[in-house]
C-alpha cells in the first residue's frame, strides 16, 4: 500500500507527481528544489540552495513522523560539479547520528526553474504518519 505525503511547508509539486510517497517503511521524497515555501524564490548562492532543498526535505519527511536521520539514500543533482565544495559543506550539517545515507551526486546540463541543485531521498521509517 502507498501513501501521499504532502507538506504546506515545503513547494509544492510542479507536474503530475507526489512530493512524496510513502511505501510500506519506506518513503520517497521527490527532487526538491531550494524554491522558498513563503516567497516562492530562490537564493542565489549555492550554500543557501543546498540549505533550502535540504529543509523543504526535512518539513516533508516530517509529515511521515521521521527525520533527517531517518535517510538512508539520498541523490544530489547540480547544475555544475564546481558547486559540490560548498554543497557538501551545507548537506553534512544535516545529519547529526553519525551515519551518512549512501548517496550518488551527478552534475546535469539544466534544472527546473534554473536552479542549482535539486535533492531527492529515500528514508527507512516504521512508524505510521
Amino acid at each position: 500500500m502507498k501513501t501521499e505525503l504532502k507538506s504546506n511547508c515545503a513547494p509544492g509539486a510542479i507536474g503530475p507527481y507526489s512530493q512524496a510517497v510513502k511505501a510500506g517503511n519506506f518513503i520517497y521524497v521527490s527532487g526538491q528544489l531550494p524554491i522558498d515555501v513563503k516567497t516562492g524564490l530562490m537564493a542565489a548562492d549555492i550554500k543557501e540552495q543546498t540549505r533550502q532543498s535540504l529543509e523543504n526535505i526535512k518539513a516533508i519527511l516530517a509529515e511521515a513522523g521521521a527525520t533527517m536521520d531517518n535517510v538512508v539514500k539520498s541523490t544530489v543533482y547540480l547544475a555544475d560539479m564546481s558547486l559540490f565544495g560548498p554543497m557538501n559543506e551545507v548537506y553534512g550539517e544535516f545529519f547529526k547520528d553519525g551515519i551518512y545515507p549512501a548517496r550518488a551526486c551527478f552534475a546535469v546540463k539544466e534544472l527546473p526553474k534554473q536552479a542549482q541543485i535539486e535533492i531527492e531521498v529515500v528514508a527507512f521509517h516504521c512508524h505510521e504518519a
